[in-house]
């Protein structure tokens, strides 16, 4: 079978991804790093990700600009999304400033967060 998810969005955590799925309104997969990535890991990822749209998504810290580097590093051609530093915490960041996010990076939103 042929995956439709042609866009992921790579995040740190699990509630990251928690907050995500509930504004996206399009098949999209989400994978969680949990902060960090060993080398096997990020092969796998790479593998993984060859050939999809891919957006990064970390936290406005010190860890999450060390993961966002990292990505960089493997995926060049990533699209990278920032939240505000005043937010800090991607899982924390307010659903309409997500939505706004990620509805300027061409994804399909829930209207209720948005409206």
């Amino acid at each position: 079978m042929i995956s439709h998810e042609e866009k992921v969005i790579v995040v740190e955590g699990k509630s990251d991804k928690k907050r995500l799925e509930k504004l996206i309104n399009e098949p999209v997969k989400i994978i969680c790093t949990n902060g960090t990535l060993s080398i096997d890991k990020l092969e796998e990822l790479f593998d993984e990700l060859e050939g999809k749209d891919v957006y990064i998504l970390t936290d406005a810290d010190d860890a999450g600009a060390k993961l966002r580097k990292q990505l960089l590093h493997e995926f060049p051609n990533a699209e990278h999304l920032y939240i505000d530093k005043m937010y800090r915490e991607v899982a924390t960041t307010p659903f309409e400033y997500l939505a706004r996010l990620l509805l300027s990076a061409n994804f399909l939103v829930n209207k209720t967060y948005y409206m």
